[in-house]
């Protein structure tokens, strides 16, 4: 593929739906070839293929967007083969949303079973199908990290560009990596706001937006003081993001998000609004929320005890403040690295669609 192969008279407005269905295009094309290829080599692998196929069929794009704008802000023009790269940012979010899945035992997501629960009708004849299905579910996972770099590298950007942004990738993973690995230390231990904000900075506000963002603007030769600023933005607003799931995951609607209200307090996760509510709360309420948190049996009308409880101690309030303040924060940081304008606007459109959603 030649570069750049999309002429530069491309609109310079930013259309969201526009850009998602060309990382559709790339993701489904690139995802369902590679996924044949590996059914070819036995008819048994037929529906873990599948599964790799499911794993991208939705998503907001946002680590792609992040990933195009670091690119574009940084005054580089519009291009296919960047928006290839672009598009691995979401191989690397399908690995982890199937890692996570299984870790947290989760059942659906985007409103359909997960991958370890899909997968156990490939199995249903067989002894300890569920932790069969559990074992090729870490698999999947596994092969779509893996597709994420072949997809990098193969985007059709010069090799040169491509090394630059090489040890960004190692920081990726090993941050994404180790933010995981403090949710599950921290699961079911007393909530602390100070170490909920950590799992959040490093399993979800790194790779969802400041880490997309430097690659495309490591990519376009950025300079350091655009890179910092570039981190500036994206760590604040990456934990807004992921202050905001937290907020759905308890109260948002089921029918919206595709993802069940339970999880998280069964779970026992040290989320920050079950942090803030532990702070907040008195001994009396805190022995109510140990009565019901992490409790597999957990029904709709425990659920709604925990809500109340963290209404009437105005948790959700407070995790509401902080994302107004890290979105503000972010923005701030955006208008001092005076970018071109339609960078700007679509950085800001961009903060805007990831803090404030219902899904």
């Amino acid at each position: 593929m030649s570069w750049p192969d999309r002429p530069v008279t491309v609109s310079e407005r930013w259309d969201p739906l526009a850009f998602k269905a060309r990382v559709d295009e790339v993701l489904c094309d690139f995802v369902a070839h590679e996924a044949d290829r590996f059914a070819a080599v036995d008819p048994a692998l037929d529906p873990v293929a599948r599964q790799l196929e499911q794993a991208v069929a939705d998503g907001k794009r946002l680590r792609a967007a992040f990933c195009y704008w670091g690119w574009r802000a940084a005054g580089q023009p519009d291009s296919d083969a960047l928006v290839r790269a672009a598009a691995s940012m979401e191989l690397v979010h399908t690995a982890a949303v199937v890692h996570d899945d299984l870790i947290d035992d989760s059942a659906l997501r985007h409103g359909r079973p997960t991958a370890h629960v899909a997968l156990r009708s490939a199995l249903r004849r067989r002894p300890r199908a569920a932790n069969a299905a559990r074992s090729l579910a870490m698999l999947v996972g596994d092969l779509l990290m893996s597709l994420a770099g072949q997809l990098f590298v193969s985007s059709g950007l010069p090799a040169a560009y491509l090394g630059r942004a090489r040890p960004l990738w190692a920081a990726l993973a090993r941050e994404l990596i180790a933010g995981e690995c403090l949710e599950i230390l921290h699961t079911g231990a007393v909530p602390d706001t100070a170490a909920s904000l950590k799992v959040i900075r490093y399993k979800t506000a790194k790779y969802t937006v400041e880490q997309p963002l430097l690659i495309g603007g490591t990519l376009a030769g950025a300079g350091e003081r655009l890179l910092e600023g570039y981190s500036a933005y994206g760590v604040r607003l990456g934990e807004a993001f992921q202050l905001r799931d937290d907020l759905l995951g308890l109260f948002g609607d089921p029918q919206r998000t595709g993802k069940a209200n339970l999880d998280d307090v069964r779970g026992h996760r040290p989320t920050a609004l079950l942090a803030e509510t532990w702070r907040i709360a008195g001994d009396e309420e805190r022995e109510r929320l140990r009565a019901l948190l992490g409790r597999r049996d957990l029904d709709g009308d425990g659920l709604e005890a925990v809500r109340a409880l963290m209404r009437r101690l105005k948790a959700p309030d407070r995790i509401e403040e902080m994302i107004t303040a890290r979105v503000e924060e972010a923005t701030r940081c955006l208008h001092d690295l005076d970018l071109p304008g339609h960078a700007t606007a679509a950085l800001t459109a961009l903060a805007r669609s990831a803090a404030v959603r219902h899904h």
